[in-house]
């Protein structure tokens, strides 16, 4: 059977952990090409992945993505992302500023000098890491209402390209097993077991992203999806 997925070529962002990470390895074990961009070391080593050292909550940082791209991706995962709380009355301003700038402001950027080249060219894929959280959840406010935006966006964008072949959508987990659950950043809100009883995978997440990069999902465009292991269900 023909690698459907020979020759193309994604950037994904916040690659040197957790579900981007898991996103990476997804893509390459499929023959994707990938650069992945990180203010981390590395953290996969293989011949088709091309590391970005790059900060996204820093304007000139995240301009330089496109600039340094071998090409107009075939598809565009932005999964960087950090979680800070807070109630009211013990809110940070810097830190929701922060998830702003990283969750909401870099997609817009990234967006912004990619996407109308994949219009032009006639297809792409766009996928936003989003969250379960975006509907509200006490200590959250600021991180839900930076996810929350992404839906936005998402489907904004996808209402303006629609008949282009690209889509954009976003994928929104659950409470998944990653680092970001033990971060110092959430000490005061721990995560809710989803009802399957465990964790979300982040490969479980990766496996999602990765069909909606698929030829088989050139219909699905401007749908938040949940990977959420139950927690969507009315009991």
């Amino acid at each position: 059977m023909p690698n459907e997925a020979a020759g193309r070529y994604a950037v994904v962002t916040g690659s040197s952990s957790g579900i981007g990470l898991a996103v990476c390895r997804r893509l390459l074990s499929e023959g994707w090409r990938v650069s992945g961009v990180d203010r981390a070391d590395p953290a996969v080593e293989h011949p088709a992945f091309f590391p970005l050292r790059l900060d996204l909550s820093d304007d000139e940082q995240c301009a330089q993505v496109r600039e340094r791209l071998e090409r107009t991706p075939d598809a565009l995962v932005h999964a960087a992302g950090i979680l800070r709380t807070g109630g009211l009355g013990d809110m940070c301003a810097e830190d929701g500023l922060l998830m702003w700038k990283l969750h909401v402001h870099a997609a817009s950027l990234l967006a912004n000098a990619i996407v109308p080249q994949m219009v032009e060219r006639g297809s792409g894929r766009v996928v936003f890491l989003g969250s379960r959280v975006a509907g509200g959840l006490p200590l959250r406010g600021q991180y839900a209402a930076s996810k929350a935006a992404l839906v936005a966006l998402a489907r904004s964008w996808a209402a303006e390209v629609v008949s282009s072949g690209v889509t954009v959508n976003v994928v929104s987990p659950g409470a998944t097993a990653t680092a970001m659950l033990s971060g110092p950043g959430r000490a005061a809100s721990q995560p809710r077991l989803p009802p399957i009883g465990r964790l979300i995978e982040p490969d479980e997440v990766a496996g999602l992203v990765s069909y909606l990069l698929g030829p088989g999902a050139g219909a699905v465009t401007g749908q938040n999806i949940a990977i959420c292991g139950g927690s969507s269900l009315s009991y």
